[in-house]
């Protein structure tokens, strides 16, 4: 039986530059608790598929996980940069919201 990472590998390989693909088994990696090609994962698409919305808030929190603050805080105000440029205001709202979280501006109880 295939797994769900052998199969994401594989339309990789024939799918080489999809941001999706990439994300998906980045966030694969991270499911089954391999932080470190989470990690290569993530960075990959920040360096070469910026453009790719739904890294920004995920990286963010991984970032957080890992207790790298400082980075998450980075990274979210890219993505908010990339979703206030591209007028996503649904990503923009969960991205300030999770900044101002990472930032203790925010409860999460509010």
């Amino acid at each position: 039986m295939e797994t769900r990472l052998n199969q994401l590998k594989d339309f990789l390989n024939e799918s080489p530059n999809d941001p999706f693909l990439k994300y998906a088994l980045t966030m694969e990696y991270l499911k089954l608790g391999d932080h470190k090609q989470a990690q290569i994962g993530f960075e990959d698409l920040i360096a070469n598929y910026s453009e790719y919305m739904g890294t920004y808030y995920h990286f963010g929190k991984f970032l957080e996980e890992q207790g790298n603050k400082d980075s998450a805080l980075s990274i979210y105000k890219q993505g908010m940069e990339l979703a206030q440029r591209k007028r996503n205001y649904h990503a923009l709202g969960e991205l300030k919201t999770a900044y101002m979280m990472a930032s203790g501006l925010l409860d999460e109880d509010e």
